[in-house]
C-alpha cells in the first residue's frame, strides 16, 4: 500500500509514525524545489560552533542511481525504486568557511561585531590545532544530527526514507567525483512514497535507557 501521509506539523505524528521504508513507489518524483525545501529544513540542525560540515549529494537519476546501486550491497532496493538518494558526506575543510559564517551572522544582524571578533579569535586557533581525528569526531556528530533532521523533515512533507550504512563508503566520493580525503561520507537517505510500509520495531524503554540523579 503507497503512504498517503501529506504534509504535517503534528510533530508526534512526524516522529512516532517515521518508519524505515525500503521499497518506495518507482513513479513518484520528487522536483528540485521541493527537495531543495527538504534540504533547507534539514539544515537548521545544530552544529558545533555552527560550523555545517554536512554536505549533500543528491543522486536522483536513473544513470546515478544504477551506479550508486552498485555500491549499496544489499540495499539495492532502496537506491532502485526511491525518488533520490541523499549522499551525506562531511568536509573536513569547512573551516574554509568559518569566515563567511560569522560574517554572514553579522550582517544578518544574528551576532554583534564584538562576539564575532570575541569567537573567532578563540575558535580559529582551536580548530587550527584540533587533532584530525578529534574534528572527525566533532564533524561525524553534527552529520548526525543534520541527518536526523533531515528524515523528520522529509516525513513532514509526506516523503518516507530509510537511513542506509552499508554501502561501500571507500568508494562512494570518487564515484561521484568528490575528493575522498576532503568529503567523508556518513551515510545515505533513500527518500520517496512507500509502496510497501515500514515495519513498527520495539525501543527500549525510558527506564532502561535514562538515569535521574
Amino acid at each position: 500500500m503507497i503512504s498517503t501521509l501529506q504534509r504535517t506539523n503534528d510533530f508526534r505524528e512526524i516522529t512516532y509514525g517515521r518508519r524505515s521504508v525500503k521499497m518506495y513507489d518507482p513513479e513518484v518524483k520528487i522536483s528540485r524545489e521541493e527537495m531543495t525545501e527538504i534540504l533547507e529544513g534539514a539544515t537548521r540542525a545544530p552544529s558545533s560552533v555552527n560550523m555545517q560540515p554536512w554536505r549533500f549529494v543528491v543522486i536522483e537519476s536513473q544513470e546515478g542511481k544504477e551506479k550508486l546501486a552498485e555500491l549499496a550491497r544489499f540495499n539495492k532496493t532502496q537506491v532502485l525504486t526511491s525518488s533520490a538518494v541523499i549522499a551525506v558526506f562531511v568536509d573536513m575543510n569547512n573551516v574554509e568557511y568559518m569566515d563567511e559564517i560569522f560574517e554572514k551572522s553579522v550582517e544578518l544582524g544574528y551576532m554583534p561585531q564584538e562576539v564575532k571578533d570575541m569567537q573567532l579569535k578563540a575558535v580559529k586557533p582551536y580548530y587550527a590545532n584540533l587533532p584530525a581525528s578529534d574534528l572527525r569526531d566533532v564533524n561525524f556528530i553534527d552529520a548526525g544530527l543534520v541527518s536526523m533532521q533531515l528524515m523528520l523533515v522529509a516525513r513532514s512533507f509526506g516523503y518516507d526514507t530509510n537511513p542506509i550504512g552499508g554501502y561501500e563508503k571507500d568508494q562512494i566520493a570518487e564515484a561521484f567525483d568528490m575528493d575522498k580525503d576532503r568529503y567523508q561520507p556518513i551515510m545515505l537517505i533513500s527518500i520517496g512514497k512507500a509502496a510497501k510500509e515500514g515495519y513498527p520495531s520495539y525501543r527500549l524503554p525510558v527506564e532502561t535507557v535514562a538515569t535521574w540523579k
